[in-house]
């Protein structure tokens, strides 16, 4: 059964091809996506939907998951805490800034085996993935990504209470129910008023065919009740199981700050062509549309300087260094009658060989080719002037340029170069 496209979805459609990139949270990343492919999930090398949105994407890849059977190395173990948990040269492991700020717009999380890859992940690692949702960074996860993001399973029976599981990360803070099916193509119906409307049509039919499932779930309006702003994308189509027009694929977004959630119970993401890869890539679309909004350090006082030195495990993120390609916010009131305002940037002793850059403006946050006021020097020293400001709140920002090179490996990316800045460059601000 196919439903007709609503006239009503046809204006949001225009609106298709808008860059995700052109997102007013789209700044401030090291990349696009964090690709999750590491012990007990698959071990997917590739994801279409970033090559076909042109995103930027990194990935950790564990021995291929062979079942039951699959040996886990000692190296795959390793490389997987250093790289979710954090090691000597990254305290806070790769999807966070040392100040718990996302590093990546979105981290994607593969199938596979939910439970043995979220206990593999380690307390750390699980304690990352909230701590990234909650700052700000988006979730997509599909089958055992869908899994690990819940709280556990139920039944629809309401006589069997529901389980939860301690290695799951409960970032969507309600449960999932299990599909009973395993290795089969479903269909998919896009609900009238599904958001993934924005960016493709689905050939104008509200349907998708043959999207692969194996072991997934999904969930039931009960569930989708206890979390408020929760939105429904897509229902099954597979009138031989209790799954069938239940909700396959649902968003969530706890607040302006957090980021979107977007899960599903099938498999789109492999595919390289078509409504499915539409699919995927609307997922991808709408999780990093739902990115936090930035957030202030703090407000600097004139005459004050403000030492920006803490490191990770000083838990003070008001406070703490800046890492690659990353943003830190500040505002100050400009009172009346002022000649000239100095932005000042300067270095801590043995930390000069990093370019920072500095950039103002009073009609917002101050970004890299939008603001009025710039200083893109080479070094951390930085005197950014204005002449006869005005009055009111300036916004001011500093961005660190110095980033790792990435080396492709069988692993997935491995840093070299400049890995001193994965921890954070100090630097010292004012305003005179």
């Amino acid at each position: 059964m196919k439903h007709t496209l609503r006239l009503a979805s046809l204006a949001a459609l225009l609106i298709a091809s808008v860059s995700v990139s052109a997102q007013p949270n789209a700044k401030g990343y090291y990349k696009d996506i964090f690709m999750d492919s590491g012990i007990k999930l698959t071990s997917r090398v590739d994801l279409p939907a970033a090559r076909f949105l042109n995103l930027q994407m990194e990935r950790f890849i564990s021995v291929e998951d062979k079942g039951d059977t699959t040996f886990t190395t000692i190296i795959d173990t390793l490389k997987q805490r250093d790289i979710m948990c954090g090691s000597a040269i990254d305290e806070n492991g790769v999807l966070l800034y040392p100040d718990g700020q996302p590093r990546f717009r979105m981290i994607y999380m593969n199938g596979g085996r939910a439970n043995s890859h979220g206990r593999a992940l380690e307390e750390k690692g699980r304690e990352n993935i909230r701590t990234f949702v909650k700052n700000g960074g988006s979730y997509v996860g599909t089958c055992a990504g869908m899994f690990i993001a819940s709280k556990g399973t139920r039944s629809l029976s309401d006589t069997i209470p529901p389980k939860d599981y301690e290695f799951y990360t409960a970032i969507w803070p309600a449960y999932c129910l299990s599909s009973g099916l395993s290795r089969t193509p479903t269909g998919m119906f896009v609900v009238p008023d599904s958001p993934l409307l924005k960016y493709y049509d689905y050939g104008g039919d509200m349907y998708i065919d043959s999207v692969y499932h194996n072991g997934g779930g999904y969930t039931i309006e009960a569930e989708l009740a206890k979390t408020p702003g929760a939105e429904i994308l897509l229902r099954y189509d597979y009138p031989k199981k209790k799954m069938h027009n239940n909700v396959s694929a649902w968003a969530w977004k706890e607040n302006e700050q957090t980021g979107r959630i977007v899960i599903c119970g099938s498999h789109p993401e492999g595919v390289t062509s078509g409504e499915r890869l539409h699919l995927f890539s609307a997922f991808c679309k709408y999780a990093m549309e739902g990115n936090g909004n930035p957030v202030l350090k703090g407000e600097l006082k004139l005459g004050e300087a403000r030492e920006m030195t803490k490191s990770t495990r000083d838990n003070d993120p008001a406070y703490t260094k800046i890492g690659d390609k990353q943003y830190h916010h500040f505002c100050v009131e400009v009172p009346e009658g002022r000649d000239t305002l100095t932005v000042k940037l300067a270095s801590v002793k043995g930390w000069d060989n990093y370019d920072l850059y500095l950039f103002a403006d009073y009609q917002g946050f101050a970004f890299s080719d939008e603001a009025p006021y710039e200083d893109l020097t080479l070094g951390v020293a930085k005197e950014l002037k204005i002449a006869a400001p005005k009055a009111g709140k300036l916004y001011i920002s500093v961005f660190c340029n110095t980033t790792v090179t990435a080396v492709d490996t069988p692993y997935g990316e491995q840093y070299t170069g400049r890995v001193d800045v994965l921890n954070g460059v100090p630097y010292i601000i004012s305003v005179e």
